[in-house]
């Protein structure tokens, strides 16, 4: 027997159960497609069904996760590791699920409704493919199994600038995935392995520190950090809300899980400072722009996407310095983010008959005398994002402020309360809309048929509250990630 055979080893029964969550998310499509095949009709049965099934699935997913959590195990050779980390991942991308399918109910035609939750299963499946990533190889087929889902699922709607966002979508995004797997192929070349283990022990040559700054730029893309951002508010906008929504947590979970292993347990500890200072630039500058960008936008998923853009910017501030405390309330405020979040989603899509149309400035006006409840939610949510108690939004705003000011980006603490100030008066715009006093003969006034957003709206106030007082993570995570 050759060397190379003898070392290798057989996926073990242990190694499928660490991947059965992912293979539930991945294997409950194939379900809903198959029964959608014998229901006949337009009713809205047909669409429960489907959202149902996958619904199930999801919650099935998510208990087995409870189940596995905290034991860490490496997977077929350690190509993927299951523990507090990637279970923590991906609890927020099954939670944004099934969210966005609770959205979903009353869009679209319903023949399409098995396929629409299908595609949104598997590019859920790809994102905590990518939680649980431990080598190059791995990283790339949860980032395609992500992306291929969203081209598609961007382009649902009737609408003609549904299909421009896809178009857009696919082909940045592909140039996106280019950078990544030319970073990938550098790295190995200098490695000779595809392993984060591995590449933290390669010598870095200016080879490996290009490979490296390919690799972040794919990443980057896919945070929408400026400049690689342009993409994001187009795309946002033509997007079928759910949709959105969906991609404004589940992208941004996946490609931060593969940002902090990659940033903790992949670089070499004596050049990895030097190798991340341009992320923390771009991370500054997408605080900055993405809060000054937001101040001139009248469209609710517009302004939302620049919001993303600053907060995604937060979240990175938190890794600055690569501390076990930063990588701990980066993942606190991204729980909180998704709740508040697809909050603000979710009054979006009650405030619209079919769910999906777009939502101007201009509908807000006088919401708090006609709809109380749901300017009350929408404002909660808006002053999360602002940052002010007593929300996750300060809890989280106040404790990466300490993990960067103690990992000595103090500078970076001052931009992040710079943009923090600015987005003060990007969300009190929307406020002031909703307090104020009009004519309802001049507001336009609709409302979903869908009643179920507004599980997500009371989900999204209790936990944007609760986060803000109960820690998510283990106090000890650092050694999670690696």
């Amino acid at each position: 027997m050759s060397p190379s055979l003898a070392n290798f080893t057989y996926p073990s029964a242990a190694d499928y159960a660490a991947l059965l969550p992912f293979l539930i998310v991945v294997v409950t499509p194939l379900a809903v497609l198959f029964v959608d095949l014998f229901l006949k009709g337009e009713g809205q049965g047909r669409r429960g069904i489907a959202v149902m099934l996958a619904v199930l699935g999801l919650v099935a997913a998510s208990l087995v996760e409870v189940r596995q959590y905290p034991h860490d195990y490496a997977a077929f050779g350690g190509a993927f590791v299951q523990g507090g980390f990637s279970i923590v991942f991906s609890e927020v991308v099954i939670v944004a699920t099934i969210a966005t399918l609770l959205l979903t109910v009353g869009i679209g035609r319903t023949d399409q409704v098995a396929g629409t939750t299908a595609l949104l299963l598997w590019s859920a499946g790809g994102a905590m493919l990518m939680a649980g990533a431990a080598n190059l190889m791995m990283v790339f087929l949860g980032l395609e199994l992500l992306s291929l889902a969203l081209y598609a699922l961007c382009a649902m709607s009737l609408r003609a600038t549904a299909r421009e966002s896809a178009l857009k979508y696919l082909i940045l995004s592909s140039m996106a995935s280019g950078f990544l797997l030319y970073g990938s192929a550098l790295l190995f070349g200098v490695a000779g392995s595809v392993a984060f283990a591995t590449l933290a022990t390669a010598t870095p040559t200016p080879l490996y520190v290009l490979g490296a700054g390919l690799f972040l730029v794919g990443i980057a893309f896919k945070l929408s950090l400026v400049p690689f951002h342009v993409w994001t508010p187009d795309v946002y906008e033509g997007a079928p809300l759910p949709v959105t929504a969906f991609m404004s947590i589940v992208t941004k979970a996946g490609t931060l899980a593969v940002f902090a292993r990659f940033a903790y347990a992949a670089l070499p500890p004596e050049r990895a400072a030097a190798i991340l200072v341009p992320v923390w630039a771009v991370a500054a500058l997408s605080m900055l722009v993405g809060n000054l960008a937001a101040l001139a936008q009248t469209d609710m998923k517009r302004l939302l996407a620049y919001s993303g853009i600053a907060q995604v910017g937060y979240i990175v501030t938190a890794f600055a310095g690569q501390t076990a405390l930063g990588l701990r309330y980066a993942v606190l405020y991204l729980a909180g983010y998704t709740c508040m979040n697809l909050g603000a989603f979710a009054v979006v899509a009650l405030m619209s008959r079919d769910g999906d149309a777009v939502v101007g400035l201009g509908r807000f006006a006088g919401l708090a005398y006609r709809r109380p409840w749901l300017a009350a939610a929408m404002t909660f949510f808006l002053i999360a994002l602002a940052g002010l108690p007593p929300t996750i939004g300060f809890t989280g705003k106040i404790l990466i402020l300490a993990a960067a000011t103690g990992a000595g980006f103090a500078w970076l603490a001052g931009v992040l309360i710079l943009g923090t100030a600015i987005s003060a008066y990007v969300y009190f715009k929307i406020v002031r809309a909703m307090f104020a006093r009009v004519d309802p003969v001049h507001v336009r006034d609709e409302r979903s048929p869908n009643a179920l957003p507004w599980i997500v709206v009371a989900f999204g106030a209790a936990a944007t509250f609760a986060l803000g007082l109960v820690p998510l993570t283990p106090s000890d995570i650092l050694p999670l990630v690696k």
